[in-house]
């Protein structure tokens, strides 16, 4: 080997390196005995030997090296099949369908608020009463009339059943009694639109209009009430998932602006698709341990749109295209332990989920795969393997 070259200086590094009391080449032959010039080349020839077992290892070890040098060096893996799913990402927002602007159905002087600016109240509660301009003693005249024209219609109605009296009389005391009951029932439903009441449990967001003002029905918001319970997140999704978003379909929620994340799920998908931009509406459900979630609220929404439980995934960025733009790895087919042979696969691919890509066609089960140093190595080219993941 081409180490051997080196072994005269090394030769004469050591026998330039012993001791005084041995006598050199030079003086053994001017003035040694035939005996000790015997003794000292029996001494080299020792020596020389030695070295050459020495030289012989480092040889071995430096071929070592040159092996290593000779391959190009790869990290690879071995295939299972595994779970996959795929995500969309779209933008959605925090909402409630209890939330909602209070306006009077009554027109006058806004005369008393009962509950007061971020109150929690109850459905039903009573929260203001509009002045009603005179329309309770409208009531209480038109329910004395009717009193009297019941009276009058009863008395009317005994006499008819006992055959006294005409049945003109009759038939009229019992239409005046009709209208003025029918006129009672008309005035109490005007006059119990003068009290505003909690349409739902919640909370009194904002009070809008100050006691004292004139408010007028459809034009005069008085109240904005809302229930933070109820909440969920809507957004709009592109037609082409139509079919593989559902309802109960997975989704991860993130709200930048509070730092919350979270995982849920699909409540409702809606059956129309606008004309405006080709989508169609999600709504994603809140769970209630969420805190401080605000109507309108942007939120990102990841929705699983498609899963498998025995999928071959490989990195991304293993992949590497041809002149054609066909894709392609390659995979090992092992020599031992740690050498190879590069076999280049052409590649079906499906869908890519945080730097991982399904492959449909061109790999399988127990396939090795090169994870790095693809990009450098060629087809047939005999590797080095360095990391070896094995499932």
């Amino acid at each position: 080997m081409k180490y051997l070259n080196y072994l005269p200086i090394l030769s004469l590094f050591f026998l330039m390196s012993c001791g005084p009391q041995e006598k050199s080449v030079e003086e053994v032959l001017e003035n040694g005995t035939q005996a000790e010039i015997e003794q000292k080349r029996k001494a080299l020839n020792t020596t020389m030997l030695e070295l050459k077992n020495k030289i012989k290892k480092l040889d071995e070890k430096l071929s070592g090296f040159e092996e290593d040098y000779a391959y190009a060096l790869v990290e690879a893996r071995e295939l299972q099949p595994r779970a996959f799913k795929h995500y969309i990402k779209i933008l959605g927002e925090a909402t409630t369908d209890e939330n909602i602007l209070i306006y009077p159905e009554f027109s006058g002087n806004l005369k008393d608020i009962y509950i007061s600016e971020g109150e929690e109240v109850k459905k039903g509660q009573k929260l203001a009463k509009i002045d009603d301009g005179g329309v309770s003693n409208q009531l209480a005249e038109l329910k004395a009339r009717r009193d009297l024209a019941k009276t009058r219609f009863e008395r009317q109605k005994r006499l008819w059943d006992q055959n006294i009296g005409s049945e003109i009389q009759f038939l009229e005391a019992e239409t005046a009694y009709e209208q003025l009951n029918n006129s009672v029932k008309q005035v109490e439903s005007q006059l119990k639109k003068s009290v505003i009441y909690a349409p739902f449990n919640g909370k009194i967001d904002e009070i809008i209009t100050d006691q004292g003002q004139v408010v007028s029905p459809g034009q005069t918001p008085i109240f904005r009430i809302l229930n933070l319970g109820e909440m969920y997140v809507s957004a709009n999704v592109p037609e082409n998932y139509v079919g593989s978003i559902d309802v109960g379909s997975e989704a991860i929620v993130s709200f930048g602006a509070i730092g919350k994340t979270f995982k849920s799920e699909v409540m409702q998908v809606s059956s129309n698709i606008s004309q405006n931009n080709r989508n169609f509406r999600v709504k994603v459900a809140i769970p209630d341990s969420i805190d401080f979630v605000k109507p309108n609220l942007i939120a990102t929404l990841e929705i699983n749109n498609y899963k498998i439980n025995d999928a071959i995934v490989i990195p991304e960025d293993i992949l590497r295209e041809n002149a054609q733009g066909q894709s392609f790895t390659f995979a090992l087919s092992m020599e031992s332990d740690s050498l190879g042979v590069a076999q280049f696969r052409e590649l079906k691919l499906g869908k890519s989920y945080q730097g991982e890509i399904e492959v449909l066609e061109g790999l399988k089960a127990s396939d090795i795969i090169v994870t790095e140093g693809a990009r450098t190595i060629k087809k047939g080219e005999k590797v080095k393997v360095l990391n070896f993941q094995k499932n």
